[in-house]
């Protein structure tokens, strides 16, 4: 019999903890491929902080290291500049990075550190009960603003990829999804890039994965398509997937 598929070895066999429908686990698997593919697991450093992906050390057979709330590629510039021999990633979502973790992100982008962010939006604080988050969508539904949230008073949501794209230190961004087959092949892609860009020595990259929360989004667990109808019909148009920096694919409008 052969094997047509298996468990990426950057991956460990263990059951994770995110709710049924989220995108974590996809996410997981495919940096684990793409760490395989390229054979750079044995010399790979992550770092999660504070969110839904806190205990991402428990699922990358890499080693990984646990951090502050926000503090991901602060502890990631340290890595990469004391080891500069190691691939360095920081796996965070939106309220982490896009919110307390605001200043990091964009001075390690106006730095150009030699390493690769992995952005998870799914536009809600996940892990601490469905607050509203930076990403969070005008007129989407949060517990801090169960009549959903309004630009007058939360302001609109911030938009990561434009604006790194503004940063010259910023070598390689890229928006996508796993809400689809073809946007998981594709975020695939996008991934292997950003760490094609650091083994390359060129600088700073991120690939920003619009993501599932059933759970927070108040989405039925029985009917995950409600979950990706959200990404495909409102996310989307508010956060474009395309290539924003270092590539010639056009951001889709």
């Amino acid at each position: 019999m052969q094997l047509l598929n298996k468990r990426p070895e950057s991956l460990l066999d263990v059951k994770m903890h995110y709710c049924p429908g989220c995108g974590h686990g996809i996410v997981h698997r495919l940096v684990a491929e793409v760490m395989d593919e390229l054979g750079i697991r044995t010399r790979t450093i992550g770092v999660a902080p504070v969110g839904c992906s806190v205990f991402a050390d428990l699922y990358f057979n890499c080693d990984m290291i646990q951090g502050p709330h926000g503090r991901g590629p602060a502890i990631a510039t340290g890595i990469k500049r004391s080891k500069p021999e190691t691939v360095v990633f920081s796996y965070q979502g939106d309220g982490d990075l896009a919110s307390i973790g605001m200043a990091e992100i964009i001075h390690t982008a106006i730095r150009s550190e030699n390493l690769t962010v992995i952005f998870v939006n799914n536009a809600i604080y996940g892990m601490t009960g469905g607050q509203m988050a930076p990403t969070t969508l005008i007129g989407q539904k949060a517990t801090t603003c169960p009549e959903g949230r309004t630009a007058r008073q939360a302001g609109y949501p911030i938009k990561m990829c434009e604006l790194l794209s503004t940063i010259d230190g910023a070598t390689y961004l890229e928006r996508t999804s796993v809400h689809t087959v073809p946007g998981v092949l594709k975020t695939k892609a996008a991934l292997r890039k950003a760490f094609q860009t650091q083994l390359d020595c060129k600088g700073f990259s991120m690939v920003e994965i619009l993501s599932m929360c059933p759970t927070n989004w108040g989405t039925s667990l029985d009917n995950p398509s409600e979950a990706t109808k959200f990404i495909n019909d409102d996310m989307i148009k508010v956060f474009p997937l395309g290539v924003y920096k270092g590539g010639t694919t056009e951001v889709k409008g």
